[in-house]
């Protein structure tokens, strides 16, 4: 990088803000004619389609004028929820000076992240190469071909002027200097999260997990729960690998960690208290503060942790959580077809949080004193709030016996008192101006919320459940995924147009072989192991022995990505180990498992050295260190023997059945005359048949 590069960003004095939440509101008066934005569905490039900016999708028509034009592009990537997005939108994209100075020497492309994660990846890469960290508003500047030049987050609008006109004088006086720059980005860039084939003979053991435990026991809060420090994110696969570790172990510490996390997010204010559901991360360290948007990938994985934190504890409070956050999703993020909405925004009427928080006197003037008196002790309510203007964003820190003692009252007082307050507020707060909704369907988060609902049905056998989980999985097959089992990315308005990614074929294969095991419908792995061979024709690398991001299918970008390392969604290629294990042990495809372990041997040092950024590779990595029991239930009472294993924590069963054999090769002359059997099968090696689920119980203890 040059000096005169380097001084040049230490002068503009930029600064990162990561990525946040909201809608910028606007008044519903377009401001001129509207941009090429107006033909797209997503709502994030919707909001953009009247700026004076003359916004691009991205696309040939915008790649060839830049070419044409010799222009540089500016690719502004961003997500419907993202606050600062909207900020940056206000103060430089409806501007009409900015827009003038950009329309003339630029072609501008707007991108929606979450439809586009292939074109993010790409371009938040190249912020990390040169600001060591990103987030959104993502704004690259780049060469006509998309070889970023530079690349930052968010930038005030005088800071955004000089950055704009920077780049575009040097590129007319000294465009060499800005050719030779994007050749070391996309270098880097093309380098980054590319992983080799590690042949070395590796042997996954215990102790591995005892390491990767010391390894993470220092960033655990195990006061406040989750990571130390702030901004805390929920990182559910984090915990439900520590579920994990502690019922293959017996080890407590990683079990402490995860119950107390569980505790202080569904007491804090990260948590809906009156309408359920949770924001996408908490900005203190004690889950006070939340940004306040609500994201689907996080509530559909939120929903699967709590429903096996409560099958391990029996813990009512997590019950109480999956019940609430699916009534949430229910009422706020189903679409009438039973596709699942991606997210809600954090701002309403201008103001972050707004919809969500009240003043002390709100309380008081909805339920009167005595009742206010109660529920603003429960809830923490005080004359100065916790957040702006005096409001209070209502959060929980003791428990209903603790509160009922200390307000001298008994607990079902306490309670009734509660539940008519709750009522109150919820139906107040539905008179406010909403959140702004992102009503686009992603495959990939609908397949995490699939999964939620399949998990809380399974542990808490509610047919409404498993009713909700089956009318998204058709929704998929019938609008998402064709023939070939080539799936699409995304659906709205009739229409699903973007070639699907890793992720979503990934959780997708879990999500179905979820279903299959709470219905035995074999359907369910049938389309699972059409889309895992979809994948490997057509996502996989031989080299590697792992899967590219984007498929062989799709014009190609300047870089073409893996993604390995997990963050609040598991990443694609670890999602594909486990689904390769999982579709692999069911249909005895040696080649499958091989797949599966050879990619985590791949990765094997980075999970030892960095464990909470491989997490769901370290789930894989407990099959491989004890292999699940497969459960065969055959015969016609085969539904209430597999609910009654249900109430056990058996993170290491996969389970197969149902009234006939079916095709699956473990089935096969299993079924008796009259009876329903229990088959306990490991290593290809089925113990004697049984009839009673505390003996088949039994026997995985032996």
């Amino acid at each position: 990088m040059s000096t005169k590069y380097t001084i040049l960003l230490l002068f503009l004095g930029l600064f990162i803000i990561s990525s946040c939440n909201a809608q910028h509101e606007k008044d519903g008066k377009h401001k001129g004619k509207a941009n090429r934005l107006i033909s797209e569905s997503s709502p994030y490039l919707l909001q953009h389609a009247y700026n004076p900016v003359d916004w691009y999708p991205w696309g040939d028509e915008a790649l060839e004028k830049a070419e044409k034009e010799n222009k540089l592009l500016i690719i502004s990537i961003g997500y419907a929820a993202c606050h600062w997005c909207h900020v940056m939108e206000h103060e430089s994209f409806e501007d009409s000076t900015v827009a003038k100075l950009m329309n003339e020497n630029f072609v501008a492309i707007k991108v929606d992240r979450e439809e586009r994660p292939d074109i993010d990846q790409i371009y938040m890469d190249a912020v990390y190469l040169i600001n060591q960290r990103g987030g959104w508003p993502l704004n690259a500047i780049a060469l006509p071909n998309g070889k970023p030049v530079f690349a930052g987050t968010y930038f005030p609008k005088d800071n955004w002027l000089k950055l704009i006109n920077y780049f575009s004088d040097n590129y007319k006086n000294n465009p060499q200097e800005l050719v030779d720059q994007a050749e070391k980005i996309t270098g880097g860039i093309q380098r980054l999260e590319m992983v080799p084939k590690n042949l070395k003979e590796t042997t996954f053991v215990e102790s591995d997990m005892t390491h990767v435990f010391d390894i993470w026991e220092n960033r655990i809060d195990y006061q406040q729960g989750g990571r130390k420090g702030a901004p805390k994110f929920p990182m559910p696969n984090n915990y439900l690998y520590m579920l994990r570790q502690h019922a293959l172990t017996g080890h407590e510490s990683s079990k402490r960690a995860t119950l107390s996390t569980l505790d202080k997010m569904a007491y804090g204010g990260i948590y809906d208290q009156l309408g359920g559901g949770f924001a996408r991360y908490s900005t203190d360290a004690i889950w006070l503060v939340p940004h306040f948007e609500k994201m689907l990938y996080d509530n559909g994985q939120l929903v699967s942790l709590y429903a096996e934190a409560y099958q391990l504890t029996k813990n009512p409070l997590y019950k109480k959580i999956v019940y609430e956050t699916l009534e949430f999703v229910e009422r706020e993020l189903t679409a009438p077809n039973g596709g699942f909405y991606s997210s809600l925004d954090a701002d309403s009427e201008g103001e972050e949080g707004k919809f969500y928080v009240f003043t002390k006197q709100e309380i008081i003037d909805l339920l009167g004193t005595t009742d206010a008196k109660i529920f603003n002790t429960y809830y923490n309510i005080t004359e100065r709030g916790n957040w702006e203007h005096h409001k209070n964003i209502l959060h929980r820190k003791n428990n209903d016996q603790s509160v009922a003692t200390k307000l001298q009252i008994n607990e079902e007082e306490l309670l009734k008192v509660m539940k008519r307050g709750k009522e109150k507020l919820f139906d107040y707060r539905a008179k406010r101006i909403r959140p702004g909704l992102d009503d686009k369907i992603l495959t990939a988060w609908n397949a995490l919320m699939l999964k939620g609902y399949v998990d809380a049905y399974r542990v808490f056998d509610e047919p409404a459940f498993l009713k909700k989980a089956l009318k998204n999985a058709h929704f998929l097959v019938e609008n998402c995924m064709q023939t070939d089992f080539r799936l699409n990315r995304n659906y709205k308005g009739g229409k699903s147009t973007i070639n699907a990614f890793l992720d979503d074929y990934s959780l997708t294969i879990e999500a179905f072989v979820a279903l299959y095991q709470a219905t035995f419908d074999e359907q369910w792995l049938e389309k699972a192991k059409g889309l895992t061979d979809y994948t490997l024709q057509y996502f996989f690398d031989e080299e590697s022995g792992m899967f590219m991001y984007t498929s062989t299918l799709d014009k190609a970008l300047i870089a073409r990505k893996m993604e390995v390392s997990d963050n609040v969604i598991p990443s694609s290629n670890s999602s594909m180990a486990k689904a390769l294990y999982l579709v692999g042990t069911y249909y005895y495809n040696k080649d499958y498992l091989a797949k599966s372990r050879q990619m985590l041997v791949n990765v094997y040092d980075d999970l030892l050295n960095q464990p909470p950024f491989y997490s769901n590779w370290a789930i894989l990595m407990t099959y491989f260190i004890q292999e699940p029991y497969e459960i065969a239930i055959l015969g016609k009472d085969y539904e209430q023997k597999r609910k009654e294993l249900d109430q056990h924590y058996l993170p290491y069963v996969l389970l197969s059945g149902g009234k006939s054999e079916g095709t699956l090769s473990l089935l096969k002359n299993k079924l008796r005359p009259n009876k329903t059997m229990i088959y306990v099968c490991q290593q290809k090696t089925c113990k004697l048949p049984v009839e009673e689920v505390n003996d088949a119980l039994g026997l995985m203890k032996k």
